[in-house]
């Protein structure tokens, strides 16, 4: 089975800092794309993140300058740094990855989902 496993979250006063981190294991012969999401209560679930496996990045205009996605190949895992934290971050952030098999078919997963408080 091909799992994804956040870690990472949890209380910040405003301007404070976290990192995320989604380790994903099983099967794999590779991984494409990797990503974060985040979903407020009552509001979509939105992209906060990409990561090409090549290193190419992509973020929302709302955490431009503040947040920064990496990879480690080698660890099959992705890094979200947050970096100068608001309260309109607060939300439940969801690590996404697309996944090759060995049998050269693939997937998509979602992990668990991580809370990510901000807050005085």
């Amino acid at each position: 089975q091909v799992q994804l496993v956040e870690s990472g979250g949890g209380l910040v006063q405003p301007g404070g800092s976290l990192r995320l981190s989604c380790a994903a294991s099983g099967s794999i012969f590779s991984i494409n794309t990797m990503g974060w999401y985040r979903q407020a209560p009552g509001k979509e679930r939105e992209l906060v993140a990409g990561i090409a496996s090549g290193g190419s990045t992509n973020y929302a205009d709302s955490v431009k300058g503040r947040f920064t996605i990496s990879r480690d190949n080698a660890k099959n895992t992705v890094y979200l740094q947050m970096n100068s934290l608001k309260p309109e971050d607060t939300a439940v952030y969801y690590c996404n990855a697309d996944i090759q098999l060995w049998s050269r078919r693939t997937m998509n997963r979602w992990g668990q989902g991580t809370q990510v408080t901000v807050s005085s």
